[in-house]
């Protein structure tokens, strides 16, 4: 769970839930390999105009690859000397992202760890990606055992967890989540390479409590045979790409109109989303709109009225955010943030916002 901005003291993003470990590691020899896997396709099609999304609800699987290693941070290192060296320190930074060693591209933890391996000179360059600035710095790596050798840096190049997606548009490109997937240690905007969807197969809930906000678990198998589609956008208004396998995921095609922000009326709206094992809608209120986008990401405040879902959930979980928002036969935003000392009340996201961010 993470929290940003003064809003967000009573707020968290909660859509996100890790279903699987987020693997870091301290470079070393040490590391389990990835799998590549083959994805198999299919397309669906579906007549939509440009006003006129097919309505979203379902839950879905993500894996999403780092552009690039990511560094969470650094550390001191126990050195075969009995001394202790930090070779990072003050010289690569948490949110860095590693893009090369020794003038070599890297793309992964994997390929990282197997220049470290190979390493045959006393000092390393890094290729970092700061910000929109790359530089190179150099490194002494610390032998920690005789012939390995660490930089001590702690780096992430994958995330994976579950989330509701919201729209498919006329071009089959889908939006969900209505905000981005931050770092879990250092609270950063993931850059991402490519990423996909997979089917999910929601196990249990557990109900929200004021201070604790619920959450929804699933098992995601990660193969070709459950892969939906690919991702290739992670925003601040949530995370974009394109289904493959539509009649997959939109098993039901609902067509709906979208609304502008300035349609959009203080008062009664539903959230449809995945409960006891079916998509439906649930009744809410939008309670406040905010026209000024202070932040993308929470244009409106709503709260949960019906008395089915607050028995079910106690409000708004993890893994909802991304659950459309209808008002009046429209579809209006999609739900982001939960308020953690009242679980019945949320942030949302404008629908025009993710439109824009779709295309």
């Amino acid at each position: 769970m993470t929290k940003s901005g003064e809003k967000s003291r009573n707020s968290a993003i909660f859509s996100f839930l890790v279903t699987a470990a987020l693997l870091a590691c301290l470079i070393g020899y040490q590391a389990q390999s990835g799998k590549k896997e083959s994805w198999q396709t299919e397309a669906g099609t579906e007549a939509i105009s440009d006003d006129t999304v097919l309505l979203g609800g379902m839950p879905v699987g993500i894996y999403m690859e780092t552009d690039g290693v990511m560094v969470l941070n650094t550390e001191e290192i126990e050195g075969i000397d009995g001394q202790e060296h930090e070779p990072a320190g003050h010289l690569v930074k948490a949110g860095d992202y590693i893009t090369g060693f020794n003038n070599q591209e890297i793309h992964n933890k994997k390929e990282l760890l197997k220049a470290l391996e190979n390493l045959d000179d006393e000092e390393v360059v890094l290729t970092l990606r700061r910000d929109e600035e790359q530089l190179d710095v150099k490194i002494e790596p610390v032998e920690s055992s005789p012939n390995e050798y660490k930089l001590g840096i702690w780096v992430r190049d994958n995330v994976q967890g579950l989330g509701t997606i919201t729209f498919l548009n006329e071009k089959s490109r889908f939006g969900a989540l209505g905000h981005g997937i931050h770092d879990a240690d250092t609270n950063v905007l993931m850059n991402i390479a490519d990423g996909s969807l997979y089917k999910t197969s929601i196990q249990s809930i557990k109900k929200g409590e004021n201070g604790i906000p619920g959450s929804m678990e699933g098992i995601i198998v990660y193969n070709g045979y459950n892969r939906l589609g690919t991702i290739d956008k992670n925003t601040d208004a949530g995370i974009y790409g394109t289904v493959d396998k539509i009649d997959d995921v939109f098993q039901e095609q609902i067509p709906i109109e979208t609304a502008a922000k300035e349609e959009i009326e203080i008062g009664k709206a539903t959230m449809r989303c995945f409960v006891d094992n079916q998509i439906q809608e649930y009744d809410i209120e939008v309670t406040d709109i905010d026209t000024s986008e202070k932040e993308i990401n929470k244009g409106l405040v709503i709260q949960v009225t019906d008395e089915a879902l607050l028995e079910k959930t106690g409000g708004i979980i993890q893994g909802m955010s991304g659950s459309p928002i209808i008002q009046n036969g429209r579809l209006i935003g999609a739900v982001t943030h939960v308020f953690v000392q009242d679980s019945t009340k949320g942030y949302g996201i404008f629908i025009e916002n993710m439109l824009k961010e779709a295309e």
